[in-house]
């Protein structure tokens, strides 16, 4: 009888990772989490200490194995899936890094944007990458580093990375500085129409090529892990950003699938195909992910707060103990009593442009209960979801594959709510956070343990269909409403 094999994903978010472990048939059957130390060390800057991020994944990972009494040989592959544009740099002769990891929120760079912006690169920098010029991405990042940190005469010896990188370099003691394509679109740096690192791109935010990793596809053999850290050899088969990992992990594989991550931000993806078409409405175009020799492109759209308003609702305000008990109030009321909440506490989605407004409930009378505000709050999430849905798609009846996931999808009354907003069914995942999933199943195609057809057979969701409920529509039309006179004021 063949002794079954496993698939490690390693899940490397912003405040913790985890490990975890998928038998099989695909299935999660043990995880293990850690959090990690964030770092403020002046007014807009967020970082992270590298070192501490791969010392405990291996302790996780560790535990892992233990707890479900198994060794490396019974790992048929590993899959790295990681938050996508926080920068390390590193000394490749001695494998340390030469400054904390700047992380993707971290703004330090944004006046260097700005002045990049007043030269006129926009257009260029949009039509090779897809993104616009931002210091939520790398470049600028690596910019800062290499003028603020680095000694010249040790620039040939430094490594840059993704944190996928900086694993993968670590995982493999130093014989591996590689990233896949879907990390290497996020970086301003890569010109999503040749596949390649854009000299032009290079010349315009001061960086060498030198120090950056190969680009290989996601369903890539990136090599092994070295044997001195978990006992034997397992090989690295699948690479993805964390949002395309979700994407993938939604089976959101053909053209125009679209999927919903409700996290602490929502993150919206839409599959486009194979060619790199670009956004009209400011949203971006990305690349999916390169497996099979193909590249799939994705245009996506971010809403800055989902889960860190119910957070906000918990922890400031103090009117509910969870997200459970903000459905239970929700459905309470039949509505928000005309309370809008405008949850602007990041600003809003990129298509507002409201950066310089603050969060703000209008609405509120003697008869306003906290029922009222925590309902107007769920609304506000999905009345955001539809107005940038219909911004990728504006007929949203065309939309076949609708997938969500994501820890604030647990919530029914916000589910039913975003179906009967946007007339369609929506697929919520019975596993709410698909992001180590994607890469895992990637890994596990690329190990032979299984095929697309067998993760498509899979129905391990739930369906929320459209009901006939207008007072979804007018709550929608009053927030439009009062969302016009905000932006105008």
């Amino acid at each position: 009888m063949t002794k079954q094999k496993y698939i490690l994903s390693f899940d490397l978010g912003t405040s913790s990772l985890r490990a975890v472990l998928f038998d099989s048939k695909a299935d999660i059957i043990s995880s293990e989490q850690a959090e990690f130390t964030q770092h403020y060390p002046k007014q807009n800057c967020v970082e992270h200490d590298p070192e501490e991020i791969f010392e405990k994944l291996i302790k996780a990972t560790k535990k892992l194995l233990k707890k479900n009494k198994l060794s490396a040989s019974d790992i048929a592959g590993i899959g790295i899936t990681n938050q996508r544009e926080t920068t390390v740099i590193w000394d490749s002769r001695t494998g340390k890094p030469i400054y904390n990891a700047i992380v993707w929120q971290d703004t330090r760079t944004a006046k260097y944007c700005e002045s990049l912006i007043k030269k006129g690169y926009s257009k260029t920098i949009r039509d090779k990458t897809g993104l616009i010029i931002n210091s939520y991405f790398s470049a600028s990042k690596i910019n800062w580093i290499l003028n603020n940190i680095v000694n010249k005469k040790d620039i040939p010896h430094l490594k840059f990375g993704t944190i996928d990188s900086w694993i993968l370099w670590q995982l493999t003691k130093g014989k591996t500085h590689a990233t896949d394509y879907s990390n290497a679109s996020r970086t301003l740096l890569f010109n999503i129409n040749t596949l390649t690192w854009d000299k032009q791109l290079l010349d315009i935010f001061n960086v060498t090529e030198k120090i950056l990793p190969q680009v290989k596809p996601s369903d890539h053999n990136f090599g092994n892990t070295d044997r001195s850290i978990f006992g034997a050899e397992i090989p690295i088969l699948a690479i993805l950003g964390d949002q395309q990992s979700s994407l993938f992990g939604q089976l959101c594989f053909e053209k125009n699938d679209i999927k919903i991550t409700y996290g602490t931000g929502c993150f919206i993806l839409k599959n486009i195909g194979q060619k790199p078409i670009l956004s009209k409405n400011n949203l971006l175009t990305t690349i999916a992910w390169g497996i099979d020799n193909k590249i799939f492109y994705a245009e996506e759209a971010s809403i800055f707060n989902c889960a860190s308003i119910i957070n906000w609702l918990k922890n400031n305000l103090e009117i509910i103990k969870s997200g459970k008990e903000a459905d239970e109030l929700s459905n309470s009321v039949e509505s928000s009593n005309d309370v809008i909440f405008i949850p602007a506490f990041s600003g809003l989605s990129a298509i507002y442009r409201t950066s310089d407004k603050s969060a703000e409930i209008s609405g509120i009378t003697l008869l306003t209960t906290k029922s009222h505000i925590v309902r107007a709050a769920l609304e506000s999430i999905a009345f955001q979801v539809k107005d940038v849905l219909q911004i990728i798609e504006k007929d949203l009846q065309k939309i076949k594959n609708l997938s969500v996931d994501g820890g604030i999808s647990n919530s029914d009354f916000l589910m039913q709510l975003q179906s009967d907003l946007l007339n369609i069914p929506i697929k919520v995942q019975a596993e709410c956070e698909k992001t180590a999933c994607g890469v895992a199943f990637l890994a596990g195609i690329k190990a032979g343990l299984w095929n697309v057809n067998y993760l498509k057979s899979r129905t391990d969701y739930k369906i929320f269909k459209p009901a006939k409920n207008s007072g979804t529509a007018t709550s929608y039309r009053k927030w439009q409403s009062a969302l016009k006179n905000y932006l105008t004021v």
